[in-house]
């Protein structure tokens, strides 16, 4: 349930839904709702065959940014042409996957980053629950980034009486607490917007009503739209640039995910690597490519797959059961749609304070270590990108190593990534000088 919210964000995201300007020019909502369904239902009954790990994915949220509002609304690429973006990137990490090169990266990575991983995800996770939920807000005014949003309001009163109830059924140690906590919100919530009639937060979809309907038939008009005419669009060059970005993206992502997810359910062995590593990244890199042809954008192993590992969930049987509800809620999205983002996001912020436990296990008395896994942490949540925080901790890591001397103490698979990302993050001036 906490990733019922992508089923209607998806959407809304790619449709540049209450974007001025953009009006006319995203996909439509019901085919993307279809395909945001399919492709999470299939990869993520996909993963849990093939991997035997809890792991589900979707959709991923920024990745389906970039692609609507930088190749699409910035560089004036059709629908088609950006998605077959995508499709491209997942091509090329399909290859990496089948050559083991990203399996060799994710392994070479350092222990003290593989912990700082998971730790920043848990941020990351807890942040995006407390967004989600309108208790962290972006000011419309003023030079602050963020601020506390509005607590009169009946939404505010949800969410704390969700977020104490489900932390006491967890404290509790109560069997299924996070389900528990969303299932008992969500009537909380429609109890109340039945009391309050307007209330704004639950007037978009996700709404805290019972709904007309209970079934919808799925539309599947949009999907295998592709067109490789991006290159003369853009040019070789950029459009080279373009898939390198979201592909770097997409690969380091992943990485970020299964390490955190994977440590925080004790999948990991004691050097942190994942045991089956290669068959989670194959249906993830096949997640990035089915996702462009179905024109749902990329789909990705999500953190949110932490909310199952937090409740028990150690087999295969979580993702199978994840991606049954996704192939129902094709059919069913108008009761899907009954459950808010205040329900939800309880859950979340639960699930990133147990993720936090990690933060223990790095030796914060050793600089070498400390300030790259401290700076990992800290720039996932503060840049809205998991890429970001790895990024930022690689580039500390290996910059450090070699100003004190220990280069050689950094295995060459980290030289590479270091490289990639000091690519990665110059990405806009590289552009620029091309143009």
């Amino acid at each position: 349930m906490v990733m019922a919210y992508i089923i209607f964000v998806n959407p809304l995201i790619l449709g540049f839904a209450g974007v001025p300007g953009l009006e006319g020019r995203g996909l439509p909502f019901a085919p993307t709702l279809t395909v945001t369904c399919l492709t999470a239902g299939v990869l993520s009954i996909a993963m849990g065959l093939v991997s035997r790990y809890p792991f589900a994915l979707a959709p991923g949220m920024g990745l389906n940014a970039v692609v609507a509002f930088d190749l699409v609304a910035g560089r004036g690429l059709s629908w088609p042409q950006a998605m077959t973006v995508v499709f491209l990137e997942g091509v090329l990490i399909t290859v990496l996957v089948l050559t083991r090169f990203r399996e060799a990266v994710m392994d070479a990575v350092p222990l003290a980053l593989k912990r700082a991983i998971s730790v920043g995800i848990g941020l990351f996770i807890a942040f995006i629950g407390f967004f989600t939920a309108g208790f962290v807000v972006k000011p419309p005014t003023g030079p602050l980034p963020v601020g506390l949003g509005p607590l009169a309001g009946v939404p505010a009163v949800t969410f704390v009486a969700g977020f104490i109830l489900t932390a006491w059924l967890v404290a509790r140690r109560t069997p299924g607490g996070l389900l528990a906590g969303i299932l008992a919100t969500t009537v909380l919530a429609i109890a109340l917007n039945g009391l309050v009639g307007d209330w704004q937060a639950f007037a978009t979809p996700g709404a805290a009503q019972i709904p007309a309907a209970l079934v919808s038939a799925p539309d599947f008009s949009t999907f295998g739209r592709l067109d490789f005419g991006l290159f003369a669009v853009m040019g070789t060059t950029a459009a080279a640039l373009a898939i390198f970005s979201i592909m770097l993206s997409d690969f380091f992502d992943t990485m970020g995910t299964i390490i955190g997810v994977g440590g925080k359910g004790g999948f990991l062995d004691a050097r942190g690597r994942l045991p089956r590593a290669n068959r989670v990244l194959l249906v993830d890199s096949l997640g990035a490519a089915l996702g462009g042809l179905a024109n749902a954008s990329s789909n990705t192993t999500y953190i949110e797959s932490a909310a199952g590992v937090t409740e028990g969930a150690r087999t295969g049987t979580a993702a199978v059961t994840v991606g049954v509800c996704f192939l129902l809620a094709m059919f069913c999205s108008p009761l899907a749609a009954v459950i808010p983002a205040q329900a939800t996001a309880p859950a979340l912020i639960l699930v990133g304070f147990a993720m936090m436990s990690l933060a223990r296990e790095i030796a914060w008395d050793d600089v070498d270590e400390a300030v790259p896994a401290f700076m990992t942490v800290l720039t996932m949540p503060f840049t809205w990108s998991i890429t970001n925080g790895i990024g930022a901790g690689f580039v500390t890591w290996t910059a450090l190593k070699l100003l004190r001397g220990r280069g050689r103490e950094v295995h060459w698979m980290v030289y590479v990534a270091t490289a990639a990302f000091v690519a990665y993050f110059a990405l806009p001036l590289i552009e620029r000088a091309l143009r």
